[in-house]
């Protein structure tokens, strides 16, 4: 019986991309698994006969070679290395199928192509939270800390052998760190469980590691908390996570930032932010107050007469450092007006004298119940 046409066979045109080929192999292989199609006695060559064109599209040379010879290409050695007349065996199968196997079905395969690329590990990396004051983050600070983690062995030199022996190729799996087994059609592979994919296996171990290359111990590192950082600001230590096993690379440290809250100040981005109560007669007459910067230095704020609740003033400059360039923010003060309370005897007269000399005195008061005046007229009518 003839071939039917590769591209006929995954259902794409002739120029179709390497991603849409690709996409189409995976449906194909999906519908016709022979695991999931007991019931379909067909399942099993349709597989073959999507694996096998696949094998050929996926190549750009092969590709080219069956563009412009069709299947004969692949007949009387003109092809190479290309598939054989009568369907793809199973070298074919795995050659293809690998490309999309872990898409299909996750890590099944125990993770990862080739144990002896692992022999290796490189260590994992680490967290490190740190609380900084609000002037701490405004200066920038040189901190200390500690942190627990997995560093190389001193006593085997993060080999995991006694003596600095080094450690042998696995016997169990060759040192390719996975086995494989035949399951029906599929040859599977596994990560070996003599040596956990590492490839090697460590005959004396190391009596101060147990072989694991590292052993558990508090550092104690120097840490540059630059001036500008923010709650959510990451400091990245190369180098410094967890040791790596046998001898791998470490890991790296992360360091995540927590600016507390400050009993004065509030911080938006660059901007600080400082609540200042003043007296109801100061905000009426107006005056002179002093408030603190950041920088822990004294301002002077003039505050206009009349002034209300709510209102704001700036001073230029007196806020947070960029964490990157060299512009600083402006700190806002704003003004709180407080109603004074236990009045004596006599505040309360002098208060009542003048609230009765206050006509006029009160725009908003005036304007608002204006307003009401004239819902509740408009309710009438």
């Amino acid at each position: 019986m003839a071939k039917r046409d590769y591209y006929e066979v995954l259902g794409v045109s002739r120029n179709a991309s390497a991603d849409e080929i690709k996409k189409a192999y995976r449906s194909k292989a999906k519908a016709f698994h022979p695991d999931r199609n007991s019931d379909n006695p067909n399942a099993e060559t349709q597989f073959k006969e999507a694996n096998e064109a696949y094998d050929v599209l996926k190549d750009p040379e092969k590709k080219a070679a069956y563009d412009r010879f069709g299947h004969a290409a692949f007949e009387g050695g003109m092809g190479g290395g290309g598939p054989r007349p009568g369907g793809a065996g199973n070298a074919d199968f795995a050659s293809a199928f690998s490309d999309v196997f872990e898409d299909l079905f996750g890590d099944f395969m125990g993770g990862g192509r080739g144990g002896a690329g692992q022999r290796a590990t490189r260590g994992s990396d680490l967290r490190y939270n740190l609380r900084v004051t609000l002037e701490e983050a405004f200066k920038g600070i040189h901190k200390t800390i500690s942190v627990p983690g997995s560093v190389a062995c001193d006593t085997c030199h993060g080999t995991g052998a006694a003596g600095g022996a080094e450690p042998t190729s696995c016997p169990t799996c060759s040192g390719m760190g996975k086995v494989r087994a035949q399951q029906g059609f599929f040859t599977v592979e596994r990560t070996c469980p003599t040596c956990s994919g590492m490839g090697q296996i460590i005959k004396n171990p190391c009596s101060a590691c147990k072989g694991a290359g590292r052993v558990t111990r508090d550092r104690s590192l120097s840490v540059n908390v630059p001036a500008g950082v923010e709650t959510g600001t990451r400091i990245r230590l190369a180098g410094e996570g967890e040791a790596g096993m046998r001898g791998g690379p470490s890991g790296d440290l992360y360091i995540f930032i927590n600016v507390t809250e400050h009993p004065i100040f509030q911080r938006d981005g660059q901007s600080l932010f400082c609540s200042v109560p003043v007296s109801m007669a100061k905000a009426a007459l107006g005056g002179d107050i002093e408030v603190p910067t950041i920088d822990g230095g004294r301002a002077r704020v003039k505050i206009p007469a009349g002034s209300q609740s709510g209102r704001q003033m700036r001073l230029k400059g007196k806020g947070m450092p960029a964490l990157r360039g060299n512009t600083t923010g402006d700190m806002f003060i704003e003004l709180a007006v407080e109603t004074p309370v236990n009045l004596s005897a006599k505040q309360k007269e002098l208060l009542r004298e003048f609230e009765g000399l206050s006509d006029g005195n009160n725009p908003q008061s005036s304007n608002f119940f204006g307003k009401v005046k004239n819902f509740w007229d408009g309710m009438k009518s």
